[in-house]
């Protein structure tokens, strides 16, 4: 046995459990919420406890040092010689890694590398490394990468028609995201409906405030809709996925702002937030379509509809699909979207569902279609923390 923490730390965020391995059973979670500020937020919970501080938190370490005391205060572990390994989330991992990796100067130097890919989350990746790295000397560290699964991806699904000097000299290609998560509802949809079938092509959409959708066949990811960064693919939250690349150029000379003002506005101000007017949060967005917003129902549609575009898309690049997989947020927990997206594919796949069950549907597995539906319809509550602590296990286990 033994105890394994997967991180995932982000700009002003640290979110993390720690399982005992290989049971897979999860001792405690929780996240260190608004770091770098006075009124920072810690939540863990255990067994059935869950404890809330509002305190300050003024950097990503002074958060780890909060939560290795915590372990001990609770009595989670006796002492932290217990933790066995440490897994990061890290989502770039660039043209390096294909697989998860020590946590070493190696991968640190590649990582920092990358941050022009991911200004993000790439700074965040390194500062909860180095925070755990100080407080748990001598423990492994392995970095887990959103991009790892994809790369399994053939040139002309990750290439862009530009010249491809540029291809080749500045990794401009695409790389993909949410690879942890599609991973595991890959393997999870496996396990759970296809145990005995050798070949299985599923489509796994990852849906919530950042979203994306992947083909995958027998396991392995044939086509991604994330690019270059997760602004691309599908609408999202505040992104508005992919465009028209004259978009930028247009819309610069209109407004007068510069390429990084207006990617910023891409990036934060575009998607449910920008169509809708009213928040990048999607139940805000459902309330008020359902009294009548009008801006607010064709975010709604145009998030539909980008969604099965993809779906579509997906299901040519597979030659037959065997499951679509939601989950995220919104998959998971979001019945009126599951619908409007399935509604919208059900003709042109030849699917059957069960629509009274997926309006009572949050947060669990099940199966939403019907026997006679051409397709499987699947709902699946991802977990990209139990594949960090797998890779983990692996690691210590070698």
């Amino acid at each position: 046995m033994a105890k394994c923490m997967a991180v995932n730390a982000g700009s002003s965020s640290l979110k993390y459990k720690l399982f005992e391995m290989p049971e897979e059973k999860v001792l405690c979670s929780g996240m260190a919420e608004r770091i770098g500020h006075d009124d920072g937020i810690f939540t863990i919970k255990f067994g059935d406890e869950k404890i809330t501080k509002v305190l300050p938190l003024p950097d990503h370490a002074v958060a780890v040092d909060l939560l290795l005391k915590a372990l001990v205060e609770y009595g989670i572990v006796a002492s932290l010689s217990e933790i066995s390994c440490v897994g990061h989330r890290v989502v770039q991992g660039g043209k390096y890694f294909s697989h998860s990796v020590d946590f070493d100067e190696d991968a640190e130097a590649k990582i920092a590398k990358l941050i022009p890919l991911d200004p993000l989350h790439a700074p965040a990746h390194l500062t909860g490394f180095h925070a755990f790295h100080d407080a748990l000397p001598g423990v492994p560290e392995i970095a887990v990468f959103d991009t790892a699964f994809h790369q399994t991806m053939e040139p002309e699904d990750y290439l862009y028609p530009i010249p491809y000097e540029m291809s080749v000299e500045y990794d401009c290609r695409r790389y993909g995201a949410h690879g942890t998560s599609h991973n595991y509802l890959a393997d999870q949809a496996k396990k759970d409906f296809f145990p005995n079938q050798e070949h299985v092509n599923i489509i796994t959409a990852h849906i919530g405030s950042g979203a994306s959708l992947a083909a995958i066949r027998d396991g392995k990811c044939v086509a991604t809709s994330m690019g270059l960064t997760p602004l691309g693919g599908v609408m999202m939250g505040t992104r508005t996925g992919d465009l028209d690349p004259s978009v930028m150029d247009y819309l610069c000379n209109c407004t007068g702002k510069s390429v990084d003002e207006m990617y910023d506005i891409f990036n934060k101000k575009s998607g449910f937030l920008g169509v809708s007017g009213v928040s990048n949060d999607t139940r805000d967005v459902e309330k008020a379509a359902a009294e009548g917003n009008e801006r607010c129902q064709l975010a709604m549609k145009l998030f539909t509809r980008t969604v099965a575009n993809f779906i579509g898309q997906y299901y040519v690049r597979l030659g037959h699909v065997d499951m679509i997989v939601f989950s995220a947020g919104l998959g998971e927990n979001a019945p009126l979207f599951r619908e409007l997206i399935l509604k919208a594919t059900e003709e042109a796949l030849g699917l059957s569902i069960d629509y009274e069950l997926n309006a009572k549907i949050r947060g669990k597995e099940v199966l939403l279609s019907k026997p006679d539906s051409k397709i499987m319809v699947t709902v699946i509550p991802t977990d990209e923390e139990v594949m960090i602590a797998r890779d983990c296990y692996k690691r210590i286990a070698q």
